[in-house]
């Protein structure tokens, strides 16, 4: 009786996905089954380097740290007013912080408050940092420059009027960050009252700019008024390419290929990349805290401590109604104030509560102020409907402009009621002073030192030095997710106590321009641009954000 011995030959292919360094080894392959078992050679497994024949694998990068500033400008002194910049920065600044950004996003900055913000953002850049500009406004560009307008610039503007993008770049690059993004969202016409060229220093040589710019070169962006709340043409692309986890320089490609097929936009605006990137870098890359954590954690206290709001607290009056005051940023310099009447006695027939004579500075607009909503507040980004029992009075005051503010913010609330067996109403009054909320302690109202590297000497003897420590404890209470506010940030309900240039007659011609044919057009792409997308698409509840940034 003969034996019959079968061979079988294996050929097994195992893919392992999102391999590291780490994996690297040595591995060997186990057969069995029911009866038997057995194992192959060991192999040497190398990951690295030339551990392929492939040249594209390249090893993960990371970042030592992730900031961004968002500057949308809106309502300018002497330009025709945008709609979509607002509602831009929110969308950016919500999908910036799920990357693990650090944003700090602003309204309607003068030409102080944008030099002054550009200041703080480089103090937040190091060695490793990814940093990323966005700015959403007017501009203009000129032989190859590009200019953000403040929106107190006059009407035939100049360099000297706007801030200039090339200059942000090189202060950028002093700081060897291991990324620099600028996505500029503006026009991009000439301006032919703005011959001069000026030039910009030297730039180091490194491979990690990218320019995405929402038109191309000596076009306009476009913008339709048929919506308080809608994103511009590019936001409307980009956030739905900005969460992949690819190349930045490769998003948006696939940004301006949708654009491009849109029908819409086919021939009137066109997303224009300019990138020397030669490295793999995204903006889903994680953080690797550098070797130095003194560095990082001074540029986490310079970050936080524009991101601070008051404590909320309850004030109790003679009457004995007690009133709880909260607090919400809509942006990093746009702050809600909110008001309900916790507890009202029994011989008191009807009470309410409201805000008045805040310090001069901010801007608040009495017709948004003690109002029964946010929207009648003027807030198109939040609302309360979830948070806030609806059988308790409540009223939301807005407040604007922080960035102005050059004391500790402080109002009045005052209560208006009446006794049962009463027909007069008594007032009640307090006085309460809130600190410096929010970006309002960076004091951008004031000129900046014009090079960084004296500025770090100056926050480094600030960090060294006891007296600035006790301040910034004193200043910051409670660094934690109730205290820190967004762009998008949670309200505060903790209890406890509570502490021009000349102008001239000309007007400039490159302005962002409304399109007809987009007013007519049945189904337009979005605004800065376009119409307003679906609730869906814009999660501005706070019941659905994050607590902090």
């Amino acid at each position: 009786i003969g034996c019959i011995f079968v061979v079988i030959l294996c050929i097994i292919n195992v893919t392992i996905p999102c391999i590291t360094t780490a994996d690297r080894g040595t591995y060997t392959c186990k057969v069995y089954n029911l009866y038997h078992e057995a194992w192959s050679d060991q192999v040497q497994v190398n990951i690295g380097p030339g551990s392929f024949s492939d040249a594209s694998w390249e090893a993960p990068k990371v970042a030592t740290d992730k900031v961004a500033l968002l500057i949308g400008n809106m309502n300018y002194l002497h330009h025709r007013q945008l709609r979509a910049p607002m509602a831009d920065v929110h969308e950016l600044t919500n999908h910036l912080r799920q990357l693990d950004f650090k944003v700090v996003a602003l309204l309607d900055l003068n030409w102080q408050e944008m030099h002054s913000a550009v200041t703080e953002f480089l103090l937040l850049l190091d060695r490793g940092v990814y940093g990323l500009l966005y700015f959403a406004g007017h501009g203009y560009e000129n032989y190859g420059n590009s200019f953000m307008v403040p929106i107190d610039a006059p009407a035939s503007y100049t360099f000297k009027h706007c801030l200039w993008v090339q200059d942000v770049l090189q202060r950028m690059q002093e700081r060897q960050t291991g990324l620099n993004v600028f996505l500029l969202d503006m026009c991009r016409k000439r301006n032919p009252n703005d011959e001069s060229i000026p030039q910009p220093g030297p730039l180091r040589v490194t491979a990690n700019i990218v320019f995405g710019y929402a038109t191309c070169v000596d076009a306009e962006a476009f913008e339709v008024n048929k919506d308080d709340l809608s994103n511009g043409i590019f936001m409307s692309f980009l956030k739905k390419r900005l969460m992949e986890p690819e190349k930045v320089t490769v998003i948006l490609d696939k940004v301006a290929e949708d654009m491009g097929r849109c029908e819409i936009t086919r021939g009137r605006q066109a997303l224009e990349l300019r990138s020397n990137l030669s490295e793999r870098r995204a903006l889903t890359d994680s953080i690797q805290a550098p070797a130095c954590q003194v560095t990082a954690s001074t540029r986490n206290l310079q970050w936080a401590i524009a991101h601070v709001l008051p404590e909320s607290c309850c004030l109790q009056f003679e009457c004995g109604v007690r009133v709880q005051l909260g607090f919400a940023a809509e942006f990093s310099n746009i702050m809600i104030i909110y008001s309900q009447i916790l507890e009202t006695p029994k011989d008191i027939l009807s009470c309410s509560a409201q805000l008045s004579d805040f310090t001069e500075g901010p801007e608040v607009d009495l017709k948004h102020s003690n109002q029964e909503s946010l929207c009648e507040a003027g807030s198109l980004l939040l609302s309360m409907d979830d948070l806030l029992p609806l059988e308790q009075p409540q009223l939301f005051t807005r407040i604007s402009a922080l960035q102005r503010l050059k004391k500790e913010l402080s109002f009045t609330v005052c209560i208006h009621y009446k006794y049962t067996n009463l027909d007069e109403e008594v007032l009640e009054e307090q006085r309460v002073s809130v600190g410096k909320p929010l970006v309002s302690k960076l004091n951008l109202h004031e000129p900046r030192l014009s090079h960084t590297s004296s500025s770090d000497r100056q926050i480094s003897s600030m960090m060294e030095s006891s007296s600035f420590s006790e301040s910034f404890r004193a200043n910051l209470p409670n660094l934690n997710p109730s205290s820190i506010g967004s762009a998008s940030t949670s309200w505060s309900y903790y209890q406890g106590p509570m502490e021009s240039p000349t102008f001239s007659s000309l007007k400039n011609e490159p302005e962002e321009t409304i399109c007809p044919e987009f007013l007519e057009a049945e189904e337009p792409p979005a605004i800065k641009s376009l119409p307003s997308a679906s609730s869906q698409e814009l999660p501005f509840k706070f019941s659905n954000l994050p607590n902090s940034i």
